[in-house]
């Protein structure tokens, strides 16, 4: 756009003005209208006259005697004050400005987008305009739209995420040119899953909205809130020294529960739990910033609901920061590499000691060669929301193995987060197609903590499995709250008790009990009973005594890379691919 088209508002006239108003004939207007939805006009600059062509009261949506010659400035600036020559062709120009008939006091308003050429008289000097406008309302309510949410979330009001971490960083940018203190907050309302699945969405969106709004107005002028994820909000604190920051939280917090949030579906009591880091003292760059609120509000969680906890250095939990940051390099790298290996532990039949089938376990092999157990980076995988990505490089391991092994039968792990995913399945059921005797020798384990998050949507997966031929285990039972209805809603072909209750068991005779009444449940609903982390033969032989079907532990054998099948029928190429 030339220089001195910028976009301006202009009040056009509501009084009529007959003698400067013309209607352009219809041959006129064929050479400058090129669509439904445009008025053509032209406009000469000595008598300051417009004519309009016939069609320009419908477009403008106003009387063409209304609009008064010479009142837009926008127009008028931008072709008077063109600093273009016309070489004979004219100059181009675009200008977009807004009428309002009604005057300032109206409610009525036409953005409109004007453009076209003006052609110079003798002086040089524009002299005749010839131009089209549209009205363009919807495009400049998108425009203003987009504008918006290029900052905003749309839900709060509030910064988005970008530009909140825009302002963090010009705040901390002053802060440290100035000397001066800030702080950085990261608020997460309590039990918000809980709200999502006890209403919907939109309640939970509700909830959210209205803890920003009370939050907001606990702030001073000059701080900035954000939206910082799905059910956090981020503040920026400026002039704020630790022991302010402290009692902004709580400000903040009594806020938050000193009434009851009423939403269209219900009311709701909510809380909030907080995290933040004193700046620059404890943090000199934006990622250092984020990181330390996050793990201020990780520490303030674990407290319980409605707390704060302030970030505060430690060498000890710094240390495991790096070593979790450069494991976490290293299991990306391992899953891209195949570097993911499984380890075979064979569970045995109690009484013969005969293997039933093998659980594969996962292992991380580092360059060096040592090797991490799955304990030790599965709760680091699920925080970086990679548990689905090894849940699925593990089933493919572990079919590659038994399409390899045609005598073997291998246990595979899914966590919480693979029962709710269909992709998962969709895999398992294009490999049962392929290879239609892998089902009955591919072994699901699913954890009681997914019994727990969703009975329904375990009992769904569980339900597909059967469908498919594989059978299915609970694996750990008693380590969390599910009950015994819980096993028989499931319909699981095992469950595999969990190791807490075996430490002891000769000499307890509640724990004994437990597993009494689970092997008489067992038989009950036709589930076999595994007993894990077996490691004695008193143990053992209490198991046998009370029925138990099968055992797993280091008394029977450790888990090995080395396949437990005889390497005779498998292939050179087919050992290296599963093993």
């Amino acid at each position: 756009m030339p220089e001195g088209q910028g976009k301006a508002r202009v009040v056009v006239s509501a009084e009529p003005a007959p003698s400067s108003v013309d209607v352009l004939a219809a041959g006129d207007v064929s050479a400058i209208v090129s669509g439904a939805a445009a008025a053509a006009y032209e406009w000469t600059t000595a008598d300051d006259r417009i004519r309009w062509d016939a069609g320009a009261a419908s477009v403008l949506g106003v009387p063409l005697e209304r609009i008064a010659p010479g009142r837009t400035a926008s127009r008028h600036d931008t072709v008077l004050n063109s600093p273009e020559n016309d070489t004979g062709n004219g100059v181009p120009f675009e200008v977009q400005y807004t009428l309002l008939p009604g005057g300032v006091a109206g409610s009525n308003r036409i953005i409109l987008e004007d453009s076209g050429r003006w052609y110079a008289g003798d002086n040089g000097r524009p002299a005749r305009v010839c131009g089209i406008v549209r009205v363009i309302n919807a495009r400049a309510e998108r425009e203003e739209r987009r504008a918006f949410l290029s900052r905003y979330d749309e839900l709060t009001g509030f910064f988005n995420r970008p530009y909140l971490i825009t302002a963090l960083g010009e705040a901390l940018a002053k802060a440290r040119r100035l000397r001066t203190n800030i702080a950085f907050l990261i608020v997460a309302v309590d039990n918000f899953r809980a709200i999502n699945e006890a209403y919907d969405f939109d309640t939970a969106d509700q909830v959210f909205a209205a803890v920003g709004r009370r939050i907001k107005n606990e702030l001073r002028e000059g701080d900035a809130i954000g939206r910082y994820s799905g059910n956090k909000l981020g503040i920026v604190l400026m002039d704020c020294s630790e022991s302010d920051m402290h009692a902004a939280a709580e400000r903040f917090h009594a806020a938050v529960r000193q009434d009851i949030i009423t939403t269209e579906a219900s009311s709701v009591a909510a809380t909030v739990s907080i995290g933040g880091v004193g700046l620059p003292r404890h943090g000199r760059t934006v990622p250092e910033a984020l990181a330390r609120a996050q793990e201020g509000l990780h520490q303030a969680r674990k407290l319980g609901h409605g707390q704060f906890v302030a970030y505060t250095p430690s060498p000890t939990r710094e240390t495991r920061q790096r070593e979790n940051a450069a494991l976490s390099s290293e299991l990306v790298a391992a899953l891209n590499q195949r570097r993911l290996r499984l380890s075979f532990q064979p569970i045995v039949q109690t009484r013969s000691r005969e293997p039933v089938f093998y659980e594969g376990l996962l292992r991380l092999e580092r360059l060096d060669g040592t090797v991490v157990l799955a304990d030790e980076f599965v709760g680091l995988a699920e925080r970086l929301g990679l548990l689905r990505m090894i849940d699925n490089y593990v089933l493919g391991r572990t079919l590659e193995t038994l399409e390899a092994a045609p005598e073997a039968r291998v246990s595979v792990n899914v966590s919480a987060e693979t029962v709710g995913d269909g992709e998962w399945l969709s895999l398992v059921a294009a490999a049962v197609r392929r290879r239609p005797d892998l089902a009955g020798r591919l072994i699901v384990e699913i954890t009681e903590t997914a019994m727990i998050r969703s009975l329904d949507e375990a009992a769904q997966f569980v339900a597909t499995l059967h469908d498919l031929g594989c059978p299915v285990a609970i694996d750990d039972f008693g380590s969390g709250f599910s009950s015994f209805r819980s096993l028989r809603m499931l319909k699981a072909d095992m469950v595999k008790i969990a190791g807490v209750f075996l430490k002891n068991l000769p000499e307890d005779s509640d724990d004994q009990a437990f597993v009494k009444a689970l092997v008489t449940l067992g038989r009950q609903f036709e589930m076999q009973i595994v007993a894990e982390w077996v490691e004695d033969e008193p143990s053992a032989k209490v198991l046998a005594e009370l029925g138990v079907d099968m055992i797993q532990g280091l008394l029977v054998g450790p888990a090995t890379p080395d396949w437990p099948w005889a390497p005779r029928r498998y292939t050179t190429t087919s050992l290296r691919d599963a093993g």
